[in-house]
């Protein structure tokens, strides 16, 4: 009885990344921001897009990765020959763990995004996975109400973010941030600003990271007719020679039912860890699942 009990609970959790009912459209039922949206601890829930994309082009493959550390554990052999078309998906799921904290205006979660580059038509290399980033992270969400240039902000909050690539030298990239973020919306426009302290690492493998995948970002994101929009943004708030970062815009529209196309252009650094300081431009399509809404 309990291992059915246990096997309906999570079927009803997994569902609900997919269930068109219970897919967030605003940040009050993403986040659970007041009681009309929450639904308890422990529930699996989005959080970023979940897309794959069978075709995804880049303009400068990064076949010779280099990092900023001058060590010599991390100067990388000759360059592999990748193709400038491989698949790429990305998974992302969050879950509240504690609700009501600090005086009943505050909920802890804990999530987790994948990223994954799979040089599937490289025949002779054997269609390797190119690169994997992993990023969990523990996220304390606050809700506020307070306007600000004609936007409602939603919710404040702070994180701490881990990113890697579980990679061993000369490859091993990651960094470890404290990221606050910011809410807001109007009618059909969400934006979420996010400014990021670095933490530094002992052995640092890749020092100069934030002045490529830069000290911020900011993702907008639009809704119309179940189209959705986003650009995000982020820089090294340098300017001059010195400016540097990436902007990504993606639209999905439907298909059928939760099955949406997915259209993704990138232009500038960090496409992966791997590549936080080789600039490219990237182009991929294929379909998604979950939206930023």
């Amino acid at each position: 009885m309990l291992f059915f009990s246990t096997y309906f609970v999570s079927n009803a959790q997994v569902r609900s990344l997919f269930n068109a009912k219970t897919q967030a459209r605003t940040l009050t039922e993403r986040w659970e921001l007041d009681t009309t949206a929450t639904r308890g601890t422990f529930l699996v829930t989005p959080y970023k897009p979940i897309f794959i994309l069978p075709v995804h082009w880049s303009s400068s493959p990064n076949e010779a990765p280099f990092s900023g550390n001058a060590d010599p554990d991390f100067v990388a052999p000759e360059g592999t020959n990748y193709n400038n078309i491989e698949a790429k998906f990305q998974l992302s799921f969050k879950t509240k763990i504690l609700q009501s904290i600090f005086w009943g205006h505050g909920d802890l979660w804990v999530a987790y995004t994948q990223k994954s580059h799979w040089q599937l038509y490289n025949k002779s290399l054997s269609r390797p996975f190119r690169e994997i980033n992993y990023e969990p992270e523990i996220i304390l969400n606050l809700p506020v109400r307070f306007n600000l240039l004609g936007f409602n902000a939603r919710m404040v909050g702070v994180a701490f973010n881990h990113e890697s690539n579980g990679k061993g030298n000369p490859f091993s990239r990651g960094w470890n941030r404290i990221i606050f973020h910011a809410g807001f919306e109007r009618e059909n426009w969400s934006v979420m600003l996010r400014p990021w302290l670095r933490l530094r690492a002992e052995k640092d493998e890749n020092p100069d990271i934030s002045e490529y995948l830069g000290r911020g970002d900011l993702n907008v994101v639009y809704t119309k007719n179940e189209n959705v929009f986003s650009l995000q943004g982020s820089h090294n708030l340098n300017f001059g020679s010195k400016t540097r970062g990436n902007v990504t815009i993606s639209w999905s529209y439907p298909i059928q039912g939760n099955l949406k196309g997915y259209f993704r252009v990138s232009q500038g650094y960090g496409e992966t860890l791997i590549d936080y300081n080789h600039e490219q431009t990237t182009v991929g399509i294929g379909v998604s699942l979950i939206e930023w809404l």
